[in-house]
Parts: C-alpha cells; structure tokens; sequence
C-alpha cells in the first residue's frame, strides 16, 4: 500500500482526479487552480472550497472563535480574489463536538458575518453535523467575473515580471509567537506568572496569523490602472511553493532576488529574536494571503506606480530553472517548496 504522505498534497489530487473527465461545456476549469471556473453566458461563476480542522489548521488554545470564523471565511474569497474575480456567496459546513456551546458557535458565527458583511458576500447555506474527532469547518465560497476577466496559475511568459502584494512571514513569526507562549502556559505549574503573556507592540504579527485580509485592494487597484496580470496565485503555504507552482503550470522558469523580498521591519526583528533566517520565514512562512502574480515587462512603470506592490524577480526559459538571487548577487538558490506541506506524516 502507498503511504499518502509520499504523494503529498498536490500529488494526491492529480492521482485522484486525472480520470475524471468532464461532461458538462459550462465546466472551463476544474482541479488545479485557486478555483473552479464555470461558464454561465458571459459570466463566470468561480467556486472554491476550503476544510479546516482543529489540531491540524488552528489550535483553539490560542485562536479566538470568532477569529477563526473571520479567517475561514477570508482565506475562500482570497481564493477567488486571486482569480481576479468577486466573491459573492459562502456556504458553511461545521463539524462540532459535544464540548462546545451554542454560544461557542455563536461566536464562530460572528466571526463569519463579520467577514461577509464587510467583503460583500452573502452567506447562503451550509450544513452542521456532530465531530467525534473535534472542530470542523469547511466553506464553499462562490465569485463571478466577466469571461475576459479570469486570470490563472498557467498564463506567465518568458521576460513577465513577478510582483507580490504587502509584506511576507509576518504570520509565520506571529505563528511563532503564539506556539512560544502555548509552550510557557504548558509549564505554569513551575512559574504562575509565565501564564500571561505580554505580545505588546506585536500585535501586527499576531494579527496577520489570526486575522489576515483578502488582498481586494490589490485587484481593484489593477483594475483601476488597466494591468491584467498573466498568471496569479494567493499566498498561502509559503511564497516559494507558490511561485513553483506559477512556473510549473505555466512551463517556465523565474528568477527572484533576496535583497527584493518585501519584509516588514517587526517580522525581522522577530525572526532575530528567534533565530531564525528572515528568507527563509519569508518564503516559506505561509498564511500571509498576499497575491503573487506577473505582469508583462511592458507594464513596469504602472506597476512601480501602485502602493503596496513590489517586484521581486523575474519569468525565465524553463529550461533554466527556479531560483532565488541572494543579496548583492550572490549564487543562485534553487527554490524549493519548504512551506506548509498537506498530508505530512503527523507521527
């Protein structure tokens, strides 16, 4: 028997639904992209889906439900925002056990209102079920855009520049932050006042874990500046996987620089007090839900024009391969998927 972990994630999709064919002509894309695109008239409807399980996606000792609801619903409409799409309407599944209230689903519940009201969505339906094995959700988040609209994963081309949104590895620190406070409230039997934890003056790391955005900003900003980017993608499992899978489906090959990388000056200061190497938690952190994306070279000047967006590399031939420049052209690194991995051994 094959262990699944040596497929991963990715692999195992592919192995799951390369016989599936598809019947209905509505159907333009189906696995393999950010999001599911439908053809309905000029219309097209994009539907995404997410599952999130406690132990595995979120530990309840430092995750707020209500933030957990907020996040839940932002990480589906990142998706189809990096469609350069609209969401629209969300439906929620959630599997709960005996432990929690209905107060405790309340909050969850105000979480994803929250979420929906100031996003524009409409949240249409779901289902709730007993869990026997903790707290499940899984959402279902359905867009729209207009057919010549549509950006995906597989459209970047040689000589294309590479743009990212924000800042990254802020989550990932914000990440670390929590887990290093979860380790000190496990031993407060030895030190009662190591049970109160003090985040001052790093709220910002812990609030791009718990409560990220959805980068709408950023795709109404193209749209304002006439740039349609070729391909695009959300950041979630870490800005190198991302791009890997960019240059993948689209046959190519990409350059980036280290010195381009965008960090933000509390995620270095943290990843300093860690020890940690601040390329490496910007590239493969994780959760920072900005939008990769490229645009053609002719669309420089406009995009060095845009707040909050920076380009940090390059579409190469793909016989040349991935890699990141290091600072002061350094050699070249060949870029790998170090970020979070799905269906990992959890021995």
């Amino acid at each position: 028997m094959t262990d699944i972990a040596t497929l991963g994630e990715f692999g195992l999709i592919r192995r799951l639904t390369e016989k599936l064919p598809t019947v209905n002509a509505s159907t333009i894309v189906g696995v393999g992209d950010d999001a599911a695109v439908l053809a309905y008239g000029d219309k097209r409807t994009l539907v995404t889906s997410d599952m999130l399980l406690e132990g595995i996606h979120f530990d309840l000792v430092y995750t707020p439900l209500r933030h957990l609801g907020y996040k839940a619903a932002v990480v589906n409409f990142s998706d189809i925002y990096a469609m350069n799409g609209t969401p629209r309407q969300l439906l929620v599944n959630i599997g709960v056990g005996r432990r929690f209230s209905v107060e405790h689903l309340d909050e969850i519940y105000d979480g994803l209102r929250l979420a929906c009201e100031r996003y524009g969505v409409d949240l249409v339906g779901g289902d709730t079920s007993s869990s026997l094995t903790g707290l499940t959700l899984s959402l279902t988040c359905i867009g729209e855009a207009d057919a010549n609209d549509v950006v995906r994963r597989n459209g970047a081309q040689e000589t294309d520049l590479i743009c990212v949104s924000g800042d990254l590895g802020a989550a990932y620190m914000g990440l670390q932050l929590l887990e290093r406070e979860k380790a000190v409230f496990a031993n407060t039997e030895q030190n009662e006042m190591a049970a109160q934890p003090d985040f001052s003056g790093r709220e910002y790391l812990l609030e791009r874990f718990l409560k990220p955005e959805a980068r709408r900003d950023v795709v109404a900003q193209l749209r304002t500046a006439d740039i349609r980017p070729t391909s695009m993608i959300d950041v979630s499992d870490g800005l190198s996987s991302e791009l890997l899978h960019l240059c993948t489906q689209s046959g190519v090959g990409c350059r980036i620089y280290e010195e381009r990388l965008p960090i933000d000056y509390l995620t270095a200061l943290t990843a300093e007090e860690f020890n940690m190497n601040l390329s490496t938690c910007a590239l493969n952190g994780g959760e920072d839900y900005e939008l990769l994306f490229t645009v053609p070279l002719t669309a420089h000047e406009k995009i060095s024009q845009l707040e909050g967006i920076k380009e940090i590399g390059y579409i190469t031939k793909a016989s040349l391969g991935c890699a990141l420049i290091g600072r002061g052209d350094a050699e070249e690194i060949p870029l790998r998927a170090q970020g979070w991995v799905h269906l990992e051994n959890q021995d």
